[in-house]
């Protein structure tokens, strides 16, 4: 019976420290899925935002169709021809602005020449007043005329 009660007492022993052995890692195991859960939630909440802020494919494959199309323009267009393309379309703006600052000088200087022509014309009331006189010096020396042929005689007419 000793025996069977140490035999008992040692399995006992045994079972107990396989409990405690099993205990340890079953909170270890507990601890590790809570831990995992927790990650697991927090993936859940990652996904969601995601999904809520994903780029829409579409827009994504024509921004990347439109990027595309930028490069290929870059390699499409020489920069040496581009600023001597430049250089020539600046030259002529500096020629055109030439000839207008030259058009606009030739029309300034007509424009002081009307006003000069203008301020040298007589008004109306100068060539009423200048016709008047000549009006005058007609009718007098019309006058003067008429006197002298009716002032001579017959015989002076006829002469």
């Amino acid at each position: 019976d000793q025996q069977l009660l140490q035999c008992m007492e040692d399995s006992f022993g045994k079972i107990q420290m396989e409990h405690k052995k099993f205990s340890h890692t079953l909170e270890s195991i507990q601890a590790d899925c809570q831990t995992k859960q927790k990650a697991i939630e927090m993936l859940f909440q990652s996904l969601e935002r995601l999904k809520k802020e994903k780029v829409d494919e579409q827009n994504m494959l024509a921004a990347m169709d439109l990027k595309a199309d930028k490069d290929a323009l870059g390699s499409k267009v020489d920069c040496t021809q581009f600023e001597a393309s430049m250089e020539r379309l600046d030259e002529r703006l500096c020629k055109m602005h030439g000839q207008v600052s030259g058009q606009k000088q030739h029309c300034n200087e007509l424009q002081q020449k009307l006003k000069d022509m203008m301020e040298n014309k007589l008004d109306r009331q100068e060539l009423k007043y200048f016709q008047k006189r000549l009006e005058n010096i007609w009718k007098r020396d019309m006058e003067e005329l008429e006197n002298r042929i009716l002032g001579d005689s017959a015989a002076g007419t006829r002469k």
